[in-house]
């Protein structure tokens, strides 16, 4: 485990910004905060390990977005929204975000004037440019930028792409995205290469992952090495054991458990995207021993018992609403031995362990990780034995 470290930098923009709890307090408070916060959620169901900390709290967000649109006044403005609204609030570097992708953000901007190119009015409809979102591989040091546009047509797109790369060369794709919905989601369905391969490429747990503008993978890759390395552990494999790897996304809690020696990983996720690139990603790691399945994991799972099939343990990773109660009954009709579930939200992981107590399953510990510093979320492996 790292140790604390206390923090000494200062959110200018803490007030005006909804983004995070900006650094009020130190480091060292905010990790007593959580902690106090998840042993008194468990409090009663299982017993809670101290929480694993960063030793640098900053600047660790591998993916950064920012809103452009228009103020009040009808002038042309980028940055986030404000706390529960849609005004846009200008804000400065976030300490919780990683610099190289917020200069590239910095840097579309002061483009913008000299390419005519309009910022989204949300109440007119009219503008060009809705938002910037920008990835990197901290492992690979690979860099996407995804400008989203309310139309595809783009005259000046290559003339626009080169000045961006003359200014920041370390970007390897650049991709347009089109959202021309009146929508509260940043991005639409359908995406326009306009440099590089389309996606980039970054490395976790020894194994290398693809990216795509949509794809979900976690935002704190030093904290999630720690997060995932405690739900393997938790899992036990020996080696012979068949692993379901539930909400999978693109893959990587199941190619992490079938790289360590598990006998079969399935991963299941409704998702058809990240399905894609769960398939492309194990193909890239040689992995023979993990296959993905584009299906509702409860379904799967109903589906599965009735057809006497069986898993050793299932690992499931659900949002932050947490499981839901077709999804435990459908676990517990299968019959794990082991369930490892790995949460972002220690409210609804109450909510599921007594869930889980009443169809025959306990839990026997739990281990938080402070995946965010400086906001009020945390992430908890919790491992659970059926009785």
């Amino acid at each position: 485990m790292e140790q604390k470290k206390q923090t000494e930098l200062v959110c200018a923009d803490a007030k005006r910004c909804g983004g995070c709890g900006g650094y009020r307090n130190s480091y060292e408070e905010q990790l007593a905060g959580k902690q106090r916060m998840v042993r008194r959620l468990l409090e009663g169901i299982c017993p809670v390990e101290p929480i694993a900390g960063m030793y640098y709290p900053y600047y660790y967000r591998n993916k950064v977005h920012r809103v452009f649109g228009v103020n009040a006044k009808g002038r042309p403005v980028y940055g986030m929204y404000e706390e529960g609204t849609h005004r846009i609030v200008p804000v400065g570097q976030c300490l919780i975000e990683d610099r190289v992708c917020q200069k590239i953000i910095d840097t579309v901007w002061s483009l913008l004037p000299s390419f005519r190119i309009r910022t989204y009015d949300e109440d007119t409809q009219r503008g060009f440019l809705r938002h910037v979102l920008v990835r990197r591989g901290f492992a690979t040091g690979e860099v996407m930028v995804v400008l989203v546009t309310v139309d595809i047509t783009w005259p000046g797109s290559r003339n626009f792409v080169k000045a961006l790369l003359e200014k920041h060369p370390e970007i390897t794709t650049v991709v347009q995205n089109v959202n021309d919905r009146q929508t509260t989601f940043v991005l639409g369905e359908r995406n326009k290469v306009l440099y590089g391969p389309g996606q980039i490429r970054d490395r976790l747990m020894g194994l290398t992952f693809s990216l795509s503008p949509a794809s979900f993978y976690q935002i704190n890759p030093k904290q999630t090495e720690l997060l995932y390395r405690l739900a393997i552990r938790a899992a036990g494999l020996t080696g012979k054991e068949r692993v379901l790897d539930a909400y999978c996304g693109i893959g990587t809690i199941g190619m992490a458990a079938a790289a360590a020696g598990a006998g079969e990983v399935i991963g299941v996720e409704l998702n058809p995207a990240a399905v894609r690139d769960a398939v492309r990603n194990a193909r890239e790691n040689k992995l023979k021993n993990i296959r993905f399945v584009c299906q509702d994991a409860g379904d799967w799972m109903r589906q599965a018992a009735a057809d006497g099939q069986k898993a050793d343990v299932v690992i499931l990773d659900p949002p932050r609403s947490g499981s839901t109660p077709e999804f435990i009954t459908a676990l517990a009709q299968m019959a794990p031995e082991r369930v490892v579930y790995v949460s972002c939200n220690p409210e609804t992981l109450a909510r599921d362990l007594r869930l889980f107590g009443k169809k025959g399953y306990r839990a026997k510990k739990a281990w938080p990780v402070d995946q965010f510093p400086g906001t009020e979320h945390i992430e908890c492996v919790c491992l659970l034995s059926k009785l």
